[in-house]
């Protein structure tokens, strides 16, 4: 079922774009937390999965990718026959597409925090949401990925730089718009400046005004 109209189109939505190591991903959650908000970070892959039949595992490694299915298209997949993955619709637009209804029928369903996945771009004509795009100083990042991942900051900088190309050139294809540009976004911001706490403060703050604002036109 593709769900090109909303069944409760007021429900609040804020999607959130993020650096690698910006803290958005957790700043995301607050706000999930302070909104009452469903939270999808990893969880769209799960419910993509749910929802189409396929295997999570190739929503996981396609996730936020492009090109992942060119790579793998002579492997041998329990659940695919061997003639073709794009005979059972595995293609890498399906894929997106199963994931962007996934995204749909969650945000029909009640108010969500989306994390990544081009869910600005999947509910563009959502009447209640707010996009937000987090960055931070790049030494923060660094430090915050040596942290998380126990490696150096050499490994954590090539990581870094790897991660975003992957993901800037999966929105880019997908949106048509420019991953981490602020026209892309209702709303940049610098973690490093307020910390976790006060730029959930800030955005929060934010999404609140929106509403105000839009409620009263």
């Amino acid at each position: 079922m593709i769900y090109t109209s909303m069944n409760n189109n007021d429900n609040l939505i804020i999607s959130v774009g993020r650096q690698l190591g910006s803290g958005g991903r957790t700043i995301a959650k607050m706000l999930a937390d302070e909104f009452g908000c469903k939270f999808y970070d990893r969880e769209v892959l799960n419910l993509a999965a749910k929802e189409s039949g396929f295997s999570e595992e190739f929503f996981e490694k396609n996730d936020e990718r492009k090109g992942f299915l060119d790579q793998i298209f002579h492997m041998h997949v329990p659940f695919i026959s061997d003639s073709s993955f794009y005979d059972n619709g595995l293609s890498q637009e399906n894929l997106f597409r199963l994931q962007s209804d996934a995204i749909r029928k969650a945000a029909a369903e009640s108010p969500c925090v989306f994390v990544g996945r081009c869910a600005d771009y999947v509910l563009r004509e959502h009447r209640n949401m707010v996009t937000v795009f987090v960055t931070a100083d790049i030494d923060e990042r660094i430090t915050n990925v040596c942290h998380r991942r126990n490696c150096s900051p050499d490994e954590a900088r090539k990581l870094i730089e790897s991660r975003e190309d992957t993901r800037s050139s999966y929105y880019n294809y997908y949106t048509g718009k420019r991953w981490g540009d602020s026209s892309s976004y209702d709303l940049c911001v610098n973690s490093s400046l307020l910390g976790l706490e006060g730029t959930k403060n800030f955005i929060a703050d934010f999404v609140r005004r929106v509403q105000a604002s839009t409620k009263s036109k």
